[in-house]
C-alpha cells in the first residue's frame, strides 16, 4: 500500500514538541492517519524524498524557517514539488508548505509588509471551488488558526485563490483538481494555539498586540479540520485506485 508522506520541513520549539509533539504528529492526529501507513520525511535534515509515483500523497508542513532564506533542503523541496504537480500526486501544503509551493511555481513570498499574522482568525471564501468542495463544502465564513510572518504576496500564475483574511490575501490557493495549499493551520488544536501565542508574549506585546484579547480568540476550528480531512480521503480514494484489494484490507481490519 504506498504511504500518505509528510514532508516535514522543521519542528516545533523544544518546550511545545515535549508537551504537543512534532509536526508529523499533529497532522497525522488531525488527519485521522495511522502512523504504520505514513512515511516522514525530515527535508530540512537532508532526508531524501521519494518519486511521487511511490506515494499516495504529500502534506508538507509548517517550519521555524523561511522560505525567503532559499535553503538548499528547501530549493531541493520545491524542485521536487514542481515534479510532484507535473505528476499529478495529491498534495495539501500547510504555511510554509503553502509559501513553498507558490515559491516553486514563480509566485513571491516575502514578509509581509504589515507584520505577523497570529491567532484564530476568520477565513473569508472567495469563491465555491468545485475541486475545493470534493474536499470539504466550506462556508464563506470559517475560524481558522494562523501564525506567520512571510506570505504569498503574489500568487503564481495559474493557481486559484479562494481565501484570505482581512491581514493576508492569499489564505488557500488551489491548482488544478488535487493540489491545495493554506496559509492558516488546519492540524492545529487550541491548546497548540495557546501554547504558540504564549511563547512569543514578549514580542507580541512589543508589536502592540493584546495578549490577552488574542488568547480569548483562540476556539475550536472544525471547518478548517475538515478541509484537511477533505484531503486525507482524497488519498484513500488514490490508494483504493491504484490497489483496491489493499484498501478492502484495510476497511477490514
Amino acid at each position: 500500500m504506498r504511504p500518505l508522506m509528510i514532508v516535514s520541513t522543521g519542528t516545533p520549539p523544544p518546550e511545545i514538541r515535549a508537551r504537543h509533539g512534532d509536526y508529523a504528529d499533529w497532522f497525522l492526529h488531525a488527519l485521522r492517519w495511522p502512523r504504520a501507513q505514513a512515511l516522514v520525511v525530515h527535508v530540512d535534515r537532508g532526508e531524501s524524498l521519494p518519486a511521487p509515483e511511490t506515494i499516495a500523497g504529500a502534506v508538507i508542513t509548517g517550519s521555524m524557517a523561511m522560505v525567503s532564506e532559499r535553503a538548499r533542503w528547501s530549493e531541493c523541496t520545491a524542485a521536487w514539488l514542481r515534479m510532484a504537480l507535473d505528476a499529478n500526486l495529491p498534495l495539501f501544503g500547510v504555511c510554509y508548505g503553502h509559501q513553498l509551493l507558490a515559491h516553486a511555481l514563480d509566485g513571491r513570498v516575502d514578509y509581509h509588509p504589515q507584520g505577523r499574522e497570529i491567532g484564530t482568525q476568520r477565513i473569508e471564501l472567495l469563491a465555491q471551488d468545485q475541486a475545493l468542495s470534493v474536499l470539504a463544502p466550506l462556508p464563506m465564513h470559517f475560524a481558522a488558526h494562523t501564525t506567520h510572518r512571510q506570505s504569498v504576496l503574489e500568487a503564481p500564475r495559474g493557481a486559484r485563490v479562494l481565501a484570505r483574511t482581512a491581514h493576508d490575501a492569499h489564505h488557500i490557493l488551489a491548482y488544478g483538481a488535487r493540489a491545495f495549499t493554506t496559509q492558516f493551520h488546519p492540524e492545529f488544536s487550541t491548546a497548540v494555539m495557546r501554547a504558540l501565542i504564549m511563547r512569543r508574549a514578549a514580542d507580541l506585546r512589543a508589536e502592540g498586540y493584546d495578549l490577552d484579547a488574542l488568547l480569548h480568540e483562540v476556539r475550536p476550528t472544525p471547518w478548517a479540520r475538515r478541509l484537511l480531512r477533505g484531503f486525507g480521503r482524497l488519498c484513500r480514494t488514490e490508494i483504493a485506485a491504484i490497489d483496491p484489494h489493499a484498501a478492502m484490507a484495510r476497511q477490514a481490519a
